[in-house]
Protein backbone atom coordinates (compact mmCIF):
# COMPACT_ATOMS: atom_id res chain seq x y z
CA UNK A 1 0.00 0.00 0.00
CA UNK A 2 1.20 3.47 -0.88
CA UNK A 3 1.64 5.72 2.16
CA UNK A 4 3.66 8.46 0.48
CA UNK A 5 0.85 10.98 0.74
CA UNK A 6 -2.32 11.21 2.75
CA UNK A 7 -5.44 10.10 0.82
CA UNK A 8 -7.94 12.92 0.33
CA UNK A 9 -10.92 11.37 -1.44
CA UNK A 10 -12.82 8.15 -0.99
CA UNK A 11 -13.29 5.82 -3.95
CA UNK A 12 -15.24 2.59 -3.87
CA UNK A 13 -14.78 -0.88 -5.32
CA UNK A 14 -17.70 -3.28 -5.13
CA UNK A 15 -16.33 -6.82 -4.97
CA UNK A 16 -18.34 -10.04 -5.17
CA UNK A 17 -17.02 -13.25 -3.60
CA UNK A 18 -18.11 -16.51 -5.25
CA UNK A 19 -17.20 -20.16 -4.82
CA UNK A 20 -18.52 -23.46 -3.55
CA UNK A 21 -19.64 -24.13 0.01
CA UNK A 22 -16.87 -24.43 2.63
CA UNK A 23 -13.99 -23.24 0.43
CA UNK A 24 -13.33 -20.41 2.88
CA UNK A 25 -14.85 -17.31 1.27
CA UNK A 26 -16.18 -15.83 4.50
CA UNK A 27 -12.99 -16.69 6.34
CA UNK A 28 -10.93 -14.86 3.72
CA UNK A 29 -13.09 -11.76 4.09
CA UNK A 30 -12.93 -11.94 7.88
CA UNK A 31 -9.14 -12.25 7.79
CA UNK A 32 -8.86 -9.28 5.42
CA UNK A 33 -11.31 -6.99 7.22
CA UNK A 34 -10.72 -7.94 10.87
CA UNK A 35 -7.42 -9.86 10.85
CA UNK A 36 -9.10 -12.79 12.56
CA UNK A 37 -10.01 -16.42 11.91
CA UNK A 38 -12.81 -18.51 13.36
CA UNK A 39 -12.33 -22.28 13.22
CA UNK A 40 -16.06 -23.06 13.15
CA UNK A 41 -17.43 -20.25 11.02
CA UNK A 42 -21.10 -20.11 10.09
CA UNK A 43 -22.53 -20.68 6.65
CA UNK A 44 -23.53 -17.58 4.75
CA UNK A 45 -27.26 -17.41 4.06
CA UNK A 46 -27.91 -15.49 0.83
CA UNK A 47 -25.02 -13.04 1.17
CA UNK A 48 -23.23 -11.00 3.80
CA UNK A 49 -21.65 -7.56 3.52
CA UNK A 50 -18.40 -6.19 4.93
CA UNK A 51 -16.26 -3.22 3.99
CA UNK A 52 -12.68 -2.08 4.47
CA UNK A 53 -10.70 0.94 3.38
CA UNK A 54 -7.15 0.73 2.03
CA UNK A 55 -4.71 3.37 0.82
CA UNK A 56 -3.73 2.78 -2.79
CA UNK A 57 -1.53 5.12 -4.81
CA UNK A 58 -2.25 7.99 -2.45
CA UNK A 59 -6.01 7.53 -2.65
CA UNK A 60 -8.45 5.95 -0.21
CA UNK A 61 -10.30 2.99 -1.69
CA UNK A 62 -13.19 1.33 0.08
CA UNK A 63 -13.90 -2.31 -0.67
CA UNK A 64 -17.62 -3.08 -0.43
CA UNK A 65 -17.49 -6.86 -0.26
CA UNK A 66 -20.50 -9.04 -0.97
CA UNK A 67 -19.77 -12.55 0.29
CA UNK A 68 -22.25 -14.84 -1.46
CA UNK A 69 -23.46 -18.21 -0.22
CA UNK A 70 -21.91 -21.37 -1.61
CA UNK A 71 -24.98 -23.52 -0.96
CA UNK A 72 -26.56 -24.77 -4.18
CA UNK A 73 -30.01 -23.38 -3.36
CA UNK A 74 -28.65 -19.82 -3.40
CA UNK A 75 -26.82 -20.00 -6.73
CA UNK A 76 -29.71 -18.53 -8.71
CA UNK A 77 -29.58 -15.38 -6.54
CA UNK A 78 -25.91 -14.63 -7.09
CA UNK A 79 -26.14 -12.87 -10.50
CA UNK A 80 -28.04 -9.98 -8.89
CA UNK A 81 -24.93 -9.20 -6.83
CA UNK A 82 -22.92 -8.75 -10.03
CA UNK A 83 -24.83 -5.56 -10.82
CA UNK A 84 -22.53 -2.61 -10.49
CA UNK A 85 -19.65 -4.77 -9.25
CA UNK A 86 -16.14 -3.70 -10.25
CA UNK A 87 -14.37 -6.89 -9.19
CA UNK A 88 -15.01 -10.55 -8.46
CA UNK A 89 -13.00 -12.99 -6.37
CA UNK A 90 -13.51 -16.66 -7.19
CA UNK A 91 -12.38 -19.00 -4.41
CA UNK A 92 -11.66 -22.72 -4.47
CA UNK A 93 -10.20 -25.15 -1.94
CA UNK A 94 -6.79 -26.58 -2.93
CA UNK A 95 -7.77 -29.84 -1.19
CA UNK A 96 -10.96 -30.19 -3.22
CA UNK A 97 -10.66 -30.79 -6.97
CA UNK A 98 -14.40 -30.41 -7.49
CA UNK A 99 -14.33 -26.91 -6.03
CA UNK A 100 -11.67 -25.95 -8.60
CA UNK A 101 -13.73 -27.31 -11.48
CA UNK A 102 -16.69 -25.33 -10.17
CA UNK A 103 -14.47 -22.24 -9.90
CA UNK A 104 -13.86 -22.46 -13.64
CA UNK A 105 -17.61 -22.39 -14.15
CA UNK A 106 -17.89 -19.29 -11.94
CA UNK A 107 -15.24 -17.54 -14.03
CA UNK A 108 -17.22 -18.26 -17.21
CA UNK A 109 -20.44 -17.05 -15.60
CA UNK A 110 -18.83 -13.79 -14.50
CA UNK A 111 -17.56 -13.15 -18.01
CA UNK A 112 -21.01 -13.85 -19.45
CA UNK A 113 -23.23 -12.13 -16.89
CA UNK A 114 -21.19 -9.47 -15.09
CA UNK A 115 -20.53 -6.76 -17.65
CA UNK A 116 -19.40 -4.21 -15.06
CA UNK A 117 -16.70 -6.46 -13.58
CA UNK A 118 -13.31 -5.28 -14.83
CA UNK A 119 -11.11 -7.38 -12.54
CA UNK A 120 -11.51 -11.06 -11.70
CA UNK A 121 -9.21 -12.87 -9.29
CA UNK A 122 -8.81 -16.54 -8.44
CA UNK A 123 -7.75 -17.69 -4.97
CA UNK A 124 -6.79 -21.23 -4.04
CA UNK A 125 -7.58 -21.23 -0.33
CA UNK A 126 -6.32 -23.52 2.49
CA UNK A 127 -2.67 -23.39 1.45
CA UNK A 128 -1.91 -24.26 5.08
CA UNK A 129 -2.99 -27.85 4.28
CA UNK A 130 -0.41 -28.92 1.63
CA UNK A 131 -0.54 -32.58 2.71
CA UNK A 132 -4.14 -32.76 1.46
CA UNK A 133 -3.59 -30.87 -1.80
CA UNK A 134 -5.53 -32.12 -4.84
CA UNK A 135 -5.22 -29.04 -7.09
CA UNK A 136 -1.68 -28.20 -8.20
CA UNK A 137 -0.47 -24.60 -8.14
CA UNK A 138 0.78 -24.88 -11.73
CA UNK A 139 -2.55 -26.18 -13.03
CA UNK A 140 -4.52 -23.38 -11.39
CA UNK A 141 -1.91 -20.81 -12.39
CA UNK A 142 -2.07 -21.85 -16.03
CA UNK A 143 -5.85 -21.58 -16.04
CA UNK A 144 -5.66 -18.14 -14.41
CA UNK A 145 -3.08 -16.89 -16.90
CA UNK A 146 -5.07 -18.16 -19.88
CA UNK A 147 -8.21 -16.52 -18.47
CA UNK A 148 -6.59 -13.20 -17.60
CA UNK A 149 -7.10 -13.57 -13.85
CA UNK A 150 -5.15 -12.37 -10.85
CA UNK A 151 -4.10 -15.54 -9.05
CA UNK A 152 -2.57 -16.64 -5.78
CA UNK A 153 -2.98 -19.29 -3.13
CA UNK A 154 -4.14 -18.11 0.27
CA UNK A 155 -4.71 -19.27 3.80
CA UNK A 156 -7.56 -17.64 5.65
CA UNK A 157 -6.27 -19.40 8.76
CA UNK A 158 -2.73 -18.00 8.75
CA UNK A 159 -3.43 -14.88 6.69
CA UNK A 160 -0.96 -15.90 3.98
CA UNK A 161 -1.33 -13.70 0.86
CA UNK A 162 -4.73 -12.33 1.95
CA UNK A 163 -3.77 -8.64 2.09
CA UNK A 164 -1.49 -9.05 -0.92
CA UNK A 165 -4.41 -10.40 -2.96
CA UNK A 166 -6.81 -7.59 -2.09
CA UNK A 167 -4.17 -4.93 -2.72
CA UNK A 168 -3.50 -6.47 -6.15
CA UNK A 169 -7.22 -6.39 -6.91
CA UNK A 170 -7.47 -2.78 -5.72
CA UNK A 171 -4.56 -1.61 -7.86
CA UNK A 172 -5.85 -3.38 -10.97
CA UNK A 173 -9.37 -2.12 -10.36
CA UNK A 174 -8.11 1.45 -9.92
CA UNK A 175 -6.10 1.18 -13.13
CA UNK A 176 -8.95 -0.18 -15.20
CA UNK A 177 -11.62 2.18 -13.86
CA UNK A 178 -9.23 5.16 -13.99
CA UNK A 179 -10.34 6.04 -10.43
CA UNK A 180 -14.04 6.62 -10.92
CA UNK A 181 -15.77 9.52 -9.22
CA UNK A 182 -15.28 9.65 -5.44
CA UNK A 183 -18.20 8.22 -3.48
CA UNK A 184 -19.87 9.45 -0.32
CA UNK A 185 -20.31 7.57 2.93
CA UNK A 186 -24.03 8.11 2.51
CA UNK A 187 -24.09 5.76 -0.47
CA UNK A 188 -22.18 3.11 1.47
CA UNK A 189 -24.50 3.40 4.46
CA UNK A 190 -27.51 3.03 2.19
CA UNK A 191 -26.00 -0.13 0.68
CA UNK A 192 -25.48 -1.68 4.11
CA UNK A 193 -28.96 -0.69 5.23
CA UNK A 194 -30.54 -2.29 2.16
CA UNK A 195 -28.70 -5.55 2.84
CA UNK A 196 -29.92 -5.63 6.43
CA UNK A 197 -33.51 -4.86 5.45
CA UNK A 198 -33.49 -7.72 2.93
CA UNK A 199 -32.19 -10.14 5.57
CA UNK A 200 -29.16 -11.04 3.50
CA UNK A 201 -26.58 -10.86 6.28
CA UNK A 202 -27.80 -13.86 8.27
CA UNK A 203 -25.54 -16.81 9.07
CA UNK A 204 -26.19 -20.08 10.81
CA UNK A 205 -23.88 -22.84 12.08
CA UNK A 206 -23.07 -25.60 9.63
CA UNK A 207 -19.76 -25.19 7.92
CA UNK A 208 -16.54 -23.24 7.56
CA UNK A 209 -16.98 -21.15 4.43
Amino acid sequence: MDKEREPEELYRCKLVMVGEQAVGKSSIVLQFVKNSFEENYKCTIGASFLSKRVSIEGKLLQFDIWDTAGLERFHSLIPMYYRGAHAALVVYDITNQESFLRAKTWVTEIKDKADSVVVTALAGNKSDRPTYRSVSYDNAGTFAKDSGLIFTETSAKTGENINKLFVAIAKECAKKTAWQEPCSDRATNRLQFTAQRQGLTQKKPCCQS
